[in-house]
């Protein structure tokens, strides 16, 4: 009997996380939803993570690929999904058992959705936390909030493969924040749905974090520049992100004189200044 195609592909992109790795596949592995496949695309690891893998044997899929970046990671395994949901899944992350079935669950009452997520647990350095107030994931057309900072979750998120298709994937030149630039993407055009139970484990604190990296605001300004540019915003969201982009654009000229980067920090005023004309 030939078995039925898998309905949802999991995308875990890993680059030397041997750590948790194992704990991010086992975490797959016994979700309650049967039919998926798990990709995994090793970013060109230097540590054990290819023996790891090798253990699994039937269970996953896994491609190799030299060191170019998440984005590219987590493309390289959509093109690779065969399932009609993509779920992105962070190698330092887990999923509790059900998170699969109740976002399927959720598109199958739900047939004009092609976004949601789930709200997290988050873990930091081994302790609980409760996230701040600004942290917390609102549902709907979110794109207006979603300037300040980003509030959807890779390791949270479905979404239909074809949105993917239609709205183009990770932006492969952002070394960070190209997450921030694909759900402000998705945002401007579809609700992101949330569904309001933990059942993502957020781990953070450790030395790898993409998101411990300094000047991170420089990416999120080229990401709206580039909706500014390019994409149809009403009046309002116009006004929104101009809005925060120059407030982003000051503050991130002012790091960079503290840091000695003049010549950076006139990029940015000068962006600053050329979209303050148009507000």
């Amino acid at each position: 009997m030939t078995p039925s195609p898998p309905e949802i592909s999991i995308v875990i992109p890993t680059f030397n996380r041997c750590w948790s790795l194992q704990d991010a596949i086992a975490s797959v592995l016994s979700q309650t939803f049967p039919r998926r496949e798990v990709i995994v695309v090793d970013d060109g690891s230097t540590d054990a993570t290819a023996d790891l893998l090798a253990a699994y044997t039937d269970d996953i899929i896994v491609i190799r690929q030299e060191n170019k970046g998440v984005s590219a990671a987590r493309n390289a395994g959509v093109a690779a999904a065969s399932g009609q949901y993509i779920a992105f899944l962070d190698s330092d992350d887990m999923w509790l058992p059900e998170k699969l079935f109740r976002q399927h669950a959720f598109f199958l009452s739900h047939p004009e959705a092609v976004i949601c997520q789930t709200d997290e647990i988050w873990i930091r350095n081994g302790v609980r936390v409760n996230p701040g107030h600004r942290h917390r994931k609102p549902s709907g057309m979110i794109f207006e909030p979603s300037l300040h900072l980003c509030l959807v979750s890779p390791s949270a998120v479905m979404l239909r493969k074809d949105i993917l298709k239609d709205i183009g994937g990770f932006n492969e030149t952002f070394p960070a924040c190209e997450d921030y630039d694909l759900w402000l993407r998705i945002g401007l055009y579809h609700p992101v749905h949330l569904i309001d139970s933990q059942l993502v484990i957020k781990r953070g604190g450790h030395d790898d974090q993409l998101s411990r990296n300094p000047g991170l605001d420089r990416y999120r300004i080229l990401s709206i520049v580039n909706m500014l540019e390019n994409h149809d915003l009403s009046v309002q969201q116009r006004q929104v992100a101009i809005s925060v982009l120059i407030a982003k654009c000051r503050i991130y000229a002012q790091g960079c004189i503290r840091r000695g980067k003049n010549d950076e920090a006139e990029t940015f005023q000068v962006i600053a200044d050329r979209y303050a004309h148009q507000k």
